[in-house]
């Protein structure tokens, strides 16, 4: 008994459209938190050791007409005990609190109910490095949100001009940084760099140039795979100014390792089917 052509078309067009369906539902179900009620306005920053920090963290209403009446936020650390900071029926609750936290942690109640959760970390260690999760239930609705922290050290470098000589000094750098001279055009130049560390494992930086043209423009990279500070300084006569801007690393790599994990999944059931 011969299987009619048409009966094998229609169900193959059955199957395809069905795959469809699965590769676009299992999709949606991914990229669903892409507009999440929780929210940060930096998912990677990196933070200067021994400087304050501020990890963002935003409720969104669900109903442009309601208002938030009730709130509680809870800050965790993936791996640690006890949480970072927890805030409920109008006011902290630190019972739990990890005690390498205790102190150095704050929300903004003036702000909270206007659904801004931000963290203020105070005098960063190496080791709050980490994945931190703020966590929000409230009248309107609830979600959470990950942040991943990353910790160096960087400062603004300071130049001198004296004897033909252009020097450039940067005291906090890690981890370890590169040095790069360039002029005008970005041609790279023969500087001479030497790093010192210390027993914290800081390094300090002094890189110098010469020979020197009056009247130029110098550009100097000091930086590592974390942040990269770009200094250009200008000789006029026998001075030195210049100006720093900071480049920090995003870690954006996740969502096509994401994207590609799921069209993976979907494949595989596609050919076991």
């Amino acid at each position: 008994y011969a299987f009619p052509v048409f009966l094998l078309v229609r169900s193959m067009i059955t199957l395809i459209v069905l795959f469809s369906a699965i590769i676009i539902l299992v999709l949606a179900l991914t990229f669903s938190n892409v507009a999440p009620e929780v929210t940060t306005h930096d998912m990677f920053p990196v933070a200067n050791l021994g400087t304050d920090q501020l990890l963002t963290c935003n409720f969104h209403e669900s109903s442009g007409e309601s208002k938030i009446t009730r709130v509680s936020v809870t800050w965790e650390k993936i791996g640690m005990k006890g949480f970072v900071y927890h805030y409920s029926d109008g006011g902290p609750d630190l019972r739990n609190q990890n005690p390498e936290f205790q102190g150095r942690t704050q929300l903004f109640p003036n702000v909270l109910m206007a659904g801004n959760a931000s963290l203020l970390l105070r005098n960063v260690r190496s080791d709050d490095a980490g994945v931190y999760t703020c966590s929000i239930d409230s009248s309107d609705g609830g979600g959470k949100v990950n942040i991943q922290l990353r910790t160096a050290a960087y400062t603004a470098p300071t130049f001198i001009f004296s004897n033909d000589i252009m020097a450039a000094m940067a005291n906090r750098w890690f981890p370890k940084p590169t040095v790069t001279w360039m002029d005008h055009d970005q041609n790279v130049l023969p500087g001479r760099t030497s790093l010192t560390v210390n027993s914290a494992g800081i390094f300090s930086v002094v890189s110098t140039l010469q020979p020197i043209n009056v009247s130029e423009t110098y550009t100097l990279r000091i930086g590592n795979e974390l942040v990269t500070a770009i200094s250009r300084a200008k000789i006029t006569g026998l001075n030195v100014s210049w100006s720093t801007y900071f480049i920090f690393s995003t870690a954006s790599s996740q969502v096509p390792s994401t994207y590609l994990s799921v069209m993976t999944t979907v494949l595989g059931i596609f050919f076991l089917m």
